[in-house]
């Protein structure tokens, strides 16, 4: 469908809600990481999930943030140890906020992945005339149990043999490399 305007109005279904309150946090954390970056400013994000759940995001770490503003310190001077102490922890967090950034996209591409498999899954069945998975009965699980370990017992002994002749093709392009440093030393 692409992107499109929304009004911008709450998200009556609770799953759906989720799903939009996901993905805006990211969306958000990752800007409020560049503007810190750009704009070399401190900043601090709290925010609670439909469920109750809190997250934060803080440059160079939430805790410095809320501690200042609760006590409204003053920045620290240009120059002083502090700053450069300062500094460096800024330089680990951007590095470490980098990595949520990362890991967050990485785990909403394997959602999605997993969501895309899900539906693939169901269509094949679906054109095998077999019935979705959550509507198997005992019997149609456990033989499909037998038949996804079957296939992992296949996988294993095809990913053994493949190592098996990696090795010995390793061994093979090394026996000349051998027999011409012996050749030299003669």
């Amino acid at each position: 469908m692409g992107r499109r305007k929304i009004e911008i109005e709450l998200v009556t279904d609770s799953c759906t809600r989720q799903v939009t309150f996901s993905k805006r946090r990211t969306g958000l954390f990752k800007k409020a990481n560049e503007l810190a970056i750009l704009c070399a400013v401190q900043i601090a994000i709290i925010v609670f999930s439909p469920g109750g759940k809190p997250f934060s995001f803080g440059h160079p770490n939430v805790e410095s943030i809320v501690h200042r503003f609760l006590n409204q310190e003053k920045a620290p001077d240009e120059g002083t140890s502090k700053d450069a102490e300062s500094r460096d922890e800024s330089k680990t967090d951007d590095n470490l906020n980098q990595q949520i950034l990362d890991l967050l996209k990485r785990l909403n591409a394997e959602e999605k992945r997993g969501e895309m498999l899900e539906k693939a899954l169901k269509a094949k069945r679906a054109a095998k005339g077999q019935p979705p998975i959550d509507q198997l009965g005992l019997p149609e699980l456990g033989q499909l149990k037998r038949s996804l370990e079957d296939l992992r017992e296949k996988l294993k002994d095809c990913i053994d043999e493949k190592e098996v002749l990696s090795a010995i093709l390793l061994l093979s392009e090394q026996q000349p490399k051998k027999e011409n440093q012996s050749e030299n030393w003669v």
